[in-house]
């Protein structure tokens, strides 16, 4: 069932991509008054086709599914020996220059189209994410260095105000890969008698980070991971914690002498003592107490942990966020721009070898990726889409021969020379396309498997 549902999520996902992609090239082409012969959703041998319209485009499925395409009267591909002058002022070689970048271009445009609209309709909808409130830190890391000991709720990064945990981490993500240091203006509760809120400003060090961190949890190494709450226990069910007294609601201060600081605090602990007998002292309503508690003994995925059998809630503290129609398009628009502009930036990295090439990712992770957003919900769901869309759009316009980009070079060498690209440097070309881009189909098969294995 998880690999059917697996394998839903992706095909729906994937086919919405490139039906919208080829619709762009679609549009434009009719717009412009090319004569479009086929449009197809998948590549290789036709298993279904009807035909529409005054042109009778024929509209078909293709048996490989990954990908598509838009056939147009093309004399290149097809013998134009015989046609009517009508058809021939419709053929895609005889038009314009500006054109044909136009009907070429159309393709990804649409795809960051489609990221804006889906962007700007969960803008507009509210996406839950957690607040950027801290936890505790280790003293050795650099933000505990920078001056900050847990309780903080992170407000701006470098003057750009942050609201939720994901803007943390991409204004992050972008100093960690230009290699500039991080402003923080932060606020935490005053516990003083005045009460109200305490304002600050720390810089916290990036330079143990490089592009390659990315690839893991780069926040945690910083010493920057979400506020958790209380140690108060949730449900008790039949197990330890029941046959020690422990009560719904009591506080956990310290185990074993050692403070408690969040109910993560907790789970790490008593996940990590199986078998051994913990002191735990608390507080019920305002009366302290201390019990002797044992965990079980469980192996979980190979590793042996020690579980109490009591509930304790985790989930950090939430914000929803739901912004005006024309408001929601233009962040939209501005986080379609970012996303382009940051997987650019990340491909520029991995030439030059400062990022991991195991960012490269197939379809079996895209699928994977896919499946796990569906299961979270229609908001991870269409979030996911938005990104893949983005990223379908820019590896499109990429200059290679064979995509999108390496014909709107050809047309850019044809504006500048004031002649089309010869034939035989076509031919040459799209053969070093096509082994460029196997080779990315074999570096991503590749990172795939070792993800799938490992």
């Amino acid at each position: 069932m998880n690999l059917l549902h697996t394998l839903l999520a992706f095909m729906v996902a994937l086919g919405t991509l490139v039906v919208v992609h080829e619709l762009g090239h679609y549009w434009v082409a009719r717009l412009c008054g090319v004569k479009v012969l086929r449009f197809s959703v998948g590549m290789g041998r036709v298993i279904w086709s009807r035909r529409f319209g005054r042109d009778q485009t024929e509209w078909a499925l293709s048996i490989l599914p990954l990908g598509g395409y838009v056939k147009m009267l093309d004399a290149r591909e097809q013998d134009v020996g015989d046609m009517s002058p009508q058809d021939l002022k419709r053929e895609f070689t005889r038009q314009s220059v500006w054109r044909r970048i136009a009907i070429v271009a159309a393709g990804p445009l649409a795809n960051f189209i489609l990221a804006i609209l889906l962007f700007a309709g969960l803008f507009m909808h509210g996406i839950p994410e957690p607040v950027p409130k801290l936890r505790p830190m280790a003293e050795q890391t650099a933000a505990y260095q920078a001056g900050l000991r847990g309780g903080e709720t992170i407000t701006a990064i470098n003057g750009v105000p942050v609201q939720t945990w994901s803007e943390v981490r991409w204004e992050l993500m972008q100093h960690v890969l230009e290699k500039t240091p991080a402003r923080m203006d932060v606020e935490r509760v005053n516990n003083g008698p005045s009460g109200g809120k305490l304002l600050n400003t720390v810089n916290v060090s990036l330079d143990g980070l490089s592009g390659k961190d990315l690839e893991s949890d780069f926040l945690a190494k910083l010493g920057l991971t979400l506020a958790r709450p209380p140690a108060i226990l949730g449900k008790i069910m039949d197990g330890p914690a029941m046959l020690a007294g422990l009560q719904k609601g009591d506080l956990i201060l310290d185990v074993n002498g050692v403070q408690i600081k969040d109910g993560l605090a907790l789970v790490e602990l008593v996940r990590s003592s199986p078998g051994k007998q913990l002191l735990l002292h608390g507080l019920r309503g305002q009366r302290e107490f201390r019990v002797q508690v044992t965990p079980d003994t469980l192996s979980d995925n190979g590793q042996t942990i020690g579980r109490i059998k009591v509930e304790v809630p985790l989930a950090p503290e939430m914000i929803v966020i739901s912004d005006a129609p024309w408001t929601a398009i233009a962040k939209g628009a501005e986080k379609t721009w970012d996303t382009s502009a940051m997987t650019l930036k990340m491909i520029g990295k991995m030439i030059v070898g400062q990022v991991s090439w195991k960012n490269i990712t197939g379809p079996i992770t895209i699928a994977d990726y896919a499946g796990q957003t569906a299961k979270v919900g229609l908001v991870s769901y269409l979030s996911f889409i938005a990104f893949i869309s983005i990223s379908l759009g820019v590896m499109n316009l990429l200059p290679i021969p064979v995509l999108d980009g390496g014909h709107l070079l050809y047309y850019s060498l044809e504006i500048l020379t004031g002649r089309p690209v010869s034939e035989r440097f076509g031919e040459i070309a799209q053969r070093a396309g096509l082994g460029i881009l196997m080779t990315l189909m074999i570096v991503a098969a590749f990172n795939d498997i070792v993800r799938l294995m490992f």
